[in-house]
């Protein structure tokens, strides 16, 4: 097993267009949060609370789909395109029942919403969003079930010219019902829900058009002869999505209840916090976007049965996920104060993401490391282990020692913000230790040794 070079400029080339599709729709987030804070620190402190609630189910939602991503990868090394069609037709009912089980518990969140402790306008501002916002998830999921069909063919770009026409439609949009533009209402940071809402629509109609119509992907086979519900494959995909979406789950919560545990800290922490975790959604695209190219790439090869060539594949991905972690760590650094600046106008806000933004530089090479891995257990359609690591890292060691960090005096005086940023440094580097552990035991049984 060595570094191939071909192999890293394959995995490049499926990369680069999937982490350009997620920056932008990480942008939408950023423009979002650039607008709202223009408004003022009380919309960005809505916003800021609303995505801590919000995301956690979109993206765990999502995660199921995930799955998705390495079963094509695996029909479509072996040649199956019945499979891939079958499995195509099998996620869009599992979506639909997704976006059920998401709209009942988006609207179960009024109880968090009122339990925290918070400002009455920075409250309404927060409920307003949620309300609006639910009504994109269906489409979200659809965008993202046809997208992962796409990838697992090889076929990155399109979700980057999608996500361009999101971006599109976002800018506008926020504009229209922030401020209340062509009749419309002034909602404040609101009415980023809305917008956010209508992108999602356009990116999945624009998602299934492409299907239906790419050569490359036959979609015109793949979508006919539409397959009614066979729960026992619905329950495949979602057995193996579990897995993924806990794990996305304890991630991002991870991220999205610190804004939660120190909303009585005032606005200016909680925007302080969010700048800096907005910059640091963005940058963590790089290694998300070669975590997704190693899973399509594994799992082709997984399915060819081409077990040596897939062993030097899994070695190149993490030489390559230790240089981008350099990459990402360089960039915070050279650019935290003037990357600062973008997002608020408060000299207190923009000190206290700065002083964040130093020590996200420490987690990069974890982080990158672990979702390298990830993408490797995906890819071999083995995720089971995935969710409990990320659970004992991430919130019984890496939460834990957040918390007693940035809220009480047991080991140092309470350090705010910043001690839960240490906690996700300790814990991010022993989910990546277990996360390597655990592929190279899944390499030394048969049939890959």
């Amino acid at each position: 097993m060595k570094f191939c070079t071909w192999e890293a400029k394959y995995l490049l080339r499926l990369a680069i267009p999937v982490f350009f599709a997620q920056v932008i729709l990480v942008l939408m987030g950023v423009v979002d949060t650039i607008m709202a804070g223009q408004v003022s620190q009380y919309d960005l402190a809505a916003l800021s609370i609303a995505s801590g609630l919000w995301n956690p189910i979109l993206l765990s939602l999502q995660g199921i789909l995930l799955a998705l991503t390495g079963i094509v990868a695996h029909h479509y090394g072996a040649k199956k395109t019945t499979e891939i069609r079958t499995q195509l037709h099998q996620a869009c009912y599992l979506a639909l029942i997704l976006s059920v089980v998401g709209l009942f518990l988006i609207n179960q969140l009024h109880y968090a919403v009122n339990y925290i402790k918070m400002e009455p306008q920075v409250s309404k501002l927060t409920l307003d969003y949620l309300n609006f916002v639910k009504w994109g998830l269906p489409a979200f999921l659809i965008y993202c079930t046809f997208r992962n069909v796409s990838e697992g063919m090889t076929l990155t770009k399109p979700a980057l010219y999608i996500s361009i026409i999101g971006l599109a439609v976002n800018i506008p949009a926020n504009y229209i019902f922030i401020h209340g533009a062509f009749g419309m209402p002034a909602l404040g940071g609101a009415g980023c829900g809305i917008a956010t809402a209508i992108v999602f629509w356009c990116m999945a109609v624009s998602q299934v058009i492409y299907t239906y119509c790419s050569k490359k992907l036959n979609g015109k086979f793949l979508l006919s002869q539409f397959s009614p519900p066979k729960f026992s494959q619905i329950h495949s995909i979602f057995k193996m999505g579990i897995p993924i979406s806990l794990a996305t789950f304890f991630e991002v919560t991870l991220f999205a209840c610190i804004p939660l545990f120190i909303a009585n800290l005032g606005a200016v922490i909680v925007s302080g916090h969010q700048v800096a975790a907005s910059v640091s959604t963005v940058l963590f695209m790089m290694p998300l976007s070669l975590s997704m190219a190693i899973c399509i790439r594994v799992g082709n090869l997984y399915g060819q049965a081409q077990y040596e060539k897939l062993r030097s594949t899994i070695l190149t991905s993490f030489l390559l996920a230790i240089g981008i972690a350099c990459i990402v760590a360089s960039i915070t650094f050279i650019g935290r104060n003037w990357i600062s600046d973008l997002y608020s106008d408060v000299p207190e806000v923009i000190a206290l993401a700065s002083a964040i933004l130093v020590l996200a530089c420490f987690y990069q090479l974890p982080d990158a490391l672990q979702v390298a891995a990830n993408g490797v257990l995906r890819g071999l359609k083995h995720t089971a282990p995935i969710s409990y690591i990320t659970f004992i890292s991430y919130w019984l060691i890496g939460f834990s020692i957040g918390y007693v960090l940035a809220k009480t005096d047991y080991i140092v005086p309470a350090m705010g913000a910043q001690g839960f940023w240490l906690g996700i440094i300790i814990g991010l580097t022993v989910a990546s230790l277990l996360m390597l552990l655990t592929v190279k035991g899944r390499l030394s049984i048969a049939p890959f040794n």
